[in-house]
């Protein structure tokens, strides 16, 4: 079975600086487009695409998707720069939100025709991952109507409180960008935003819902476990 499998080259960057981050995955990605444009002109495989994943923390940095508004962030250059932060705007779906050390961030760039052609599933299958995660750790998520991401007690307006935000970018079906799970951030840096532009909800972490710090170590190796079985791969270090 496992040879069958579709190989996905994985790397752990530990704590990079978002710029740096980003500019890795455009590599990536227009490696695996002009290989699909490549191969679509000579109607044949020219060269084969590759898929990775990314695991990463970032310091202090908020992230406007391309569709986001800038109102969402409430601080002004100076403030950002006395809290020790940078901003980016960035060419992935969704609004704003925040990256930081204790914050597990994944970036898979796949080539989708070599798993499924559908951005919907797609997102799903990175909820579900997160969901089956938390799962390990006793703790019960879900999906919030209307939003994308993972939530807690999404079916009490009151209490919805939100682990894991999802952006990503796609076209000719490779991806880029990805999901962002709290496990030790601190949470005070998504006072200075409206995360993900929407209000009135909270943001909660791994550590905050069990009241101890979490080893990151081992949600990753249950992320990339669960990774795995959903998209029916096989990483490769």
């Amino acid at each position: 079975m496992t040879e069958n499998k579709k190989q996905i080259h994985f790397q752990d960057l530990g704590l990079i600086d978002y710029k740096e981050a980003w500019d890795f995955q455009e590599t990536l990605f227009k490696f695996n487009v002009d290989a699909k444009i490549e191969n679509r002109k000579a109607d044949k495989t020219v060269t084969e695409t590759k898929n990775h994943l990314i695991f990463c923390e970032h310091p202090h940095v908020y992230t406007l998707g391309k569709s986001g508004d800038e109102n969402h962030l409430l601080l002004s250059e100076t403030v950002l720069k006395q809290k020790g932060a940078t901003y980016y705007k960035i060419n992935r779906g969704g609004d704003i939100t925040y990256h930081g050390p204790g914050q597990i961030v994944g970036y898979p760039i796949l080539d989708l025709d070599k798993f499924f052609t559908d951005i919907h599933k797609y997102l799903r299958f990175l909820e579900e991952m997160i969901i089956l995660t938390l799962a390990e750790y006793g703790i019960k998520a879900g999906r919030y109507e209307g939003f994308t991401g993972v939530w807690l007690d999404a079916d009490n307006p009151l209490k919805a409180r939100k682990i894991s935000a999802m952006g990503v970018r796609c076209s000719r079906w490779v991806t880029m960008h990805g999901f962002a799970f709290n496990i030790n951030t601190n949470l005070d840096y998504f006072n200075n935003i409206v995360p993900c532009g929407i209000t009135g909800k909270q943001v909660t972490s791994l550590q905050k819902e069990l009241n101890r710090e979490i080893d990151v170590n081992e949600v990753k190796q249950k992320l990339k476990k669960n990774f795995v079985q959903l998209f029916e791969a096989k990483l490769i270090s």
